[in-house]
């Protein structure tokens, strides 16, 4: 018996940037829901016929436009509408996937063949598999994920234009732009498996952004900000986000090179997610079954400071990762992963969770909204943690790759500010700071309540207790 699909019902959408009146999902995508569900369950139907013993498949579509804005003048106009669809195919042991973005009957039929092709020459793994049947997801919340905005090419100029000019007017100091861009993207999609799962929902992702160049002397300084969300009305204002990108811009006018030392770091919130980027793919199913994590054999030990708590939270409404299946179709859960500084859980897939002998968490695909609470009621924020630090870097760029995910051995370009009595001094750069992720966490001094909300990791600063610059 095959589950019921169900689309999430479409809110009315308050979107104070376009006057334009909503259309409903049908009209906006070139299939329903519908026919990609048939889609999906007739290659799943053709499949068993021709000798599949179990089978998923996936079936999408999306649209998008981005309006870049430079020195005043449109740059680019760009828009764009993809589809495509996989399956996976299953003859015992054996797995084959194939892919195509041609949705005719033929083309469909071909793409099974292929994953069945490549399921015969490939060798027999006692892990591969759907996941557990009990496991999959039966309650589809309406989780808010879908706010389509109907912003015309002119209306995104004018929006664009808006954001750069008020970078540009914030400080005579700027003279030149990257741009700003304002970029609008929605998409539907439909997942099922021969289990009888049928699932998918409409999503929507929009932003603004917007990069400029300040000159003082004969130095020249780069930075940005954005805003990203799924309904175009809980965006920061175009003034806002230009008027950001110019703050952070000119503050860094006048960077000095510092000297080597070890002091504390304060990761500002806008780079400190980056420290549970590197958490995640430690924890991972992946790295764990392949042994290649610093954190192996950690579970229900102390991995952070007392003090941390982190939660995956899935169902967080308008949530940039929120979801109620996984990329498998396995339900989510709200679940602890760190509590007191001790992990409790890891991020699973089914095929992972096999091969450690444990049970999918609902994470193929990685963490939903994973959210590291800030230290305590009385949680200080980015000035509160200046002052705590007292001496030492405020990091607010990392540069370069240097991590290490078998030793956790880190070492990343930065810049940033100089503090003393709690003040920032000055801008720094041409640093780097170095230290081990075994360590850093588990020197984690305080997070801040300046929580910036601007993808699936969310945090506030991190102020650790000491790592090594090396400067000049």
């Amino acid at each position: 018996m095959i589950a019921p699909f169900v689309i999430l019902p479409l809110e009315v959408m308050n979107k104070p940037m376009s006057s334009a009146p909503n259309s409903p999902v049908r009209e906006r995508f070139s299939n329903s829901a519908e026919n990609l569900r048939n889609i999906a369950e007739d290659m799943l139907s053709y499949a068993k016929r021709q000798g599949a013993t179990a089978a998923s498949a996936e079936v999408s579509e999306g649209f998008g436009q981005a309006v870049t804005v430079r020195q005043g003048e449109v740059e680019t106009i760009e828009y764009n509408r993809d589809k495509g669809l996989g399956i996976t195919i299953y003859l015992g042991q054996q797995r084959g996937n194939a892919s195509t973005s041609d949705f005719s009957p033929q083309a469909v039929r071909d793409t099974v063949d292929a994953a069945l092709s490549i399921a015969r020459y490939t060798a027999k793994d006692d892990c591969s598999g759907l996941p557990e049947e009990d496991s999959m997801a039966t309650d589809f919340a309406d989780l808010d994920l879908y706010h389509p905005w109907d912003l015309s090419v002119e209306d995104a100029i004018e929006l664009a234009t808006e954001c750069e000019r008020a970078a540009m007017d914030a400080d005579a100091r700027i003279q030149n732009s990257e741009g700003a861009t304002v970029s609008v993207h929605e998409a539907q999609f439909v997942l099922a498996n021969s289990q009888g799962f049928v699932g998918g929902y409409p999503t929507s992702r929009h932003s603004l952004s917007c990069s400029v160049i300040a000159e003082q002397m004969d130095a020249m300084e780069r930075d940005y900000w954005y805003s990203v969300a799924r309904n175009s009305g809980d965006l920061l204002g175009a003034q806002q986000v230009g008027r950001m990108a110019a703050e952070r811009t000119v503050r860094r006018l006048g960077a000095r090179q510092i000297a080597t030392m070890q002091v504390p770091v304060l990761f500002d919130a806008s780079v400190a997610s980056s420290l549970l980027g590197h958490f995640v793919g430690a924890v991972s199913g992946g790295s764990l079954y392949r042994k290649s994590s610093f954190l192996l054999d950690q579970l229900d030990k102390p991995v952070f400071s007392s003090h941390i708590n982190i939660s995956d939270i899935p169902d967080i409404k308008k949530g940039l990762a929120s979801s109620p299946f996984d990329d498998e179709g396995v339900k989510t859960q709200h679940r602890q992963i760190v509590e007191n500084g001790v992990l409790r859980g890891y991020f699973l897939g089914s095929y992972s969770a096999r091969k450690l002998g444990l049970h999918s968490t609902g994470n193929s695909g990685g963490n939903h909204n994973l959210i590291l609470k800030p230290s305590g009621e009385g949680a200080l924020d980015l000035a509160g943690l200046l002052k705590t630090m007292n001496r030492g870097l405020l990091v607010t760029e990392l540069l370069g790759q240097g991590v290490n995910s078998i030793t956790g051995d880190y070492s990343r370009g930065a810049a940033g500010f100089w503090v003393e009595n709690g003040e920032i001094q000055y801008p720094v750069h041409e640093v780097t700071i170095a230290g081990n992720l075994k360590d850093m966490y588990k020197n984690i001094v305080a997070v801040g309540s300046d929580v910036l909300v601007q993808g699936s990791r969310q945090c506030g600063s991190i102020l650790l207790e000491c790592m090594t610059i090396a400067g000049c």
